[in-house]
């Protein structure tokens, strides 16, 4: 069954050019779609219009959006606000960076949880500790009781997903999530991210301008290019018998996957 579908999905900024033109796609349950292309490809923009989070004079001008089979379209404020964070979570590129550098880490991910769940303090304490250490933020207490700026770029990404996460969203977006990070912390983030779906179940969308990271991750992969869809498969068929010449282009930039 598939958790999210776009069909014939065009999106305007203002009354410019169509920033994303008549994509289509799928997401199963439990799967992760790699969605893979060079910046102004309309990737981040196609994640915010599924979260309703497009700037101003964004719109969604042709399509439809749907998340378990209901138009998105059709959804309150109040019912998006509901949806975000619970069944929908969204992890920004350079999270980390979105966390308040005036607040410690703790009240922020308190404050996410309270809005959702209606537990204890207490409960809500160890929820969140429990998935910091899920993520090998093993000294979750001192995670908590920092400041933002106190962490590496690395702890600040992985706490940040941790708050994604806690809510056990069924379909979770991840804008870049790895861009910001060397080469090492690339590799761990990737794995704890597949593990967190091998035990949660969670459906994912990956955007990404790296097809060695889509590689490793997908079991689909859509490429884009000025906001079409290029190429749409299984992660073998497009890394391995790839027909659009600029998949080939992005794979040529990545020999090793070959």
């Amino acid at each position: 069954m598939n958790i999210l579908e776009l069909e014939h999905v065009s999106i305007v900024y203002g009354c410019g050019k169509s920033a994303v033109e008549d994509v289509s796609f799928q997401v199963a349950e439990k799967s992760i779609l790699a969605v893979v292309g060079e910046s102004g490809s309309g990737k981040s923009t196609i994640l915010r219009a599924v979260m309703g989070l497009l700037p101003p004079g964004g719109k969604v001008t042709g399509g439809a959006i749907r998340f378990d089979g209901q138009d998105m379209g059709n959804f309150t404020p109040e019912q998006l606000r509901r949806l975000r964070g619970r069944d929908i979570a969204m992890v920004f590129q350079n999270a980390g960076e979105y966390l308040n550098p005036r607040r410690k880490v703790g009240a922020q991910y308190l404050e996410t949880l309270g809005c959702h769940l209606d537990i204890p303090r207490a409960e809500q304490k160890k929820l969140a500790l429990d998935m910091l250490a899920a993520l090998k933020l093993t000294d979750g207490e001192r995670v908590m009781n920092s400041y933002p700026f106190q962490l590496s770029g690395g702890m600040k990404q992985r706490a940040a997903m941790a708050m994604a996460m806690s809510l056990t969203p069924r379909l979770l977006l991840a804008d870049e999530p790895t861009s910001a990070l060397d080469v090492t912390v690339q590799a761990q983030v990737v794995q704890e991210m597949l593990q967190l779906r091998e035990n949660l179940g969670t459906a994912m969308v990956i955007v990404t301008h790296n097809m060695g990271v889509a590689s490793r991750m997908a079991d689909y992969i859509v490429v884009m290019r000025e906001g079409r869809i290029k190429e749409l498969g299984t992660r073998d068929q497009v890394i391995l018998t790839p027909k659009s010449d600029y998949t080939k282009e992005l794979l040529s930039a990545a020999p090793a996957l070959k």
